[in-house]
């Protein structure tokens, strides 16, 4: 099986984007609290072809679609174990180089919101026994690492970090930089917990705009792998119900990224293959 630990030491290793953006765009309705879990159960053809799209646009690296996955949802838990293996084997047919199997924060399970602030009301134990089971899931499941995505604040880092030293598994554990949970030095804290935890090969941020990329990135540890992907320069007008702005990941940015200590370099929401094939093209120097 290839290292992709080992990858990042040869050079930065390409993500994919947004794949419910992609999956969207090939006319997929994406409206349920499942998200591209509802495809991974009911059109898991679906879910392939757009990894594939990402792989032919120079993606090292598929991202599975068990982003969503957890238990107590919407889905029986027997469906949930199902699925979560289903996602890794789906991401694997696809020809990529590298698979990580998709870890959200429980606010994403949970679908009102707290994702995006970390206001769960929960304590860090709690956070690490609902983890637990899936965490175990998806590492048994032959997925090359654990991405851990999207994590809204610093308990929750608590809670996966504490199961992840148990686990030992390869994981990196990126954070959203935009979200409100994030107060004063806490990003610097979550980093460096990330980083002294067995397992973690490297921290950084995704779901969060571009231009934030790399001041947070100024606090990943030294010596440590950076992750950057964050979503499309485009911003939410809740007036007009559009998006507005500059489409993409933008490039010269991303070389900044690099130059930052960042060595996996992607896109997240409403980034497309197409950003995925310019961003590749520049980091390989093609």
């Amino acid at each position: 099986m290839p290292d992709l630990r080992a990858a990042l030491a040869e050079r930065p290793v390409v993500l994919d984007g947004g794949l419910g953006t992609l999956l969207e765009a090939r006319g997929n309705d994406l409206t349920s609290d499942l998200w591209s879990a509802r495809l991974l159960r009911d059109h898991p053809d679906e879910v392939s072809a757009a990894h594939a799209e990402f792989v032919a646009a120079g993606a090292d690296v598929l991202i599975t679609s068990s982003y969503q996955l957890g238990f107590g949802a919407a889905v029986p838990d027997d469906d949930v174990e199902e699925l979560i293996g289903r996602s890794v084997r789906v991401a694997s047919a696809a020809g990529g180089r590298f698979v990580a199997a998709s870890v959200g924060p429980y606010g994403a399970v949970r679908a009102d919101g707290s994702e995006y602030t970390g206001d769960y009301g929960t304590s860090v134990a709690e956070l690490r026994a609902w983890h637990r089971r899936r965490l175990h899931l998806l590492a048994d499941a032959g997925a090359d690492a654990l991405a851990i995505e999207t994590i809204p604040a610093l308990a929750e880092v608590e809670a996966l970090c504490a199961e992840l030293a148990d686990l030992g598994v390869p994981a990196w554990i990126s954070l959203s930089a935009s979200s409100t949970g994030w107060r004063g030095d806490d990003l610097a804290e979550a980093f460096a917990l990330a980083a002294a935890t067995p397992g973690v090969f490297a921290t950084g941020v995704n779901c969060c705009a571009p231009e934030t990329v790399l001041s947070t990135l100024a606090h990943v540890p030294s010596g440590v792998a950076g992750i950057a992907y964050p979503n499309s320069g485009e911003r939410w007008d809740a007036v007009t119900r559009s998006w507005a702005g500059d489409a993409g990941i933008p490039t010269d940015a991303a070389q900044s990224w690099v130059e930052a200590g960042a060595r996996l370099v992607g896109g997240c929401c409403r980034t497309t293959p197409a950003d995925i094939a310019v961003l590749a093209s520049a980091i390989r120097g093609d």
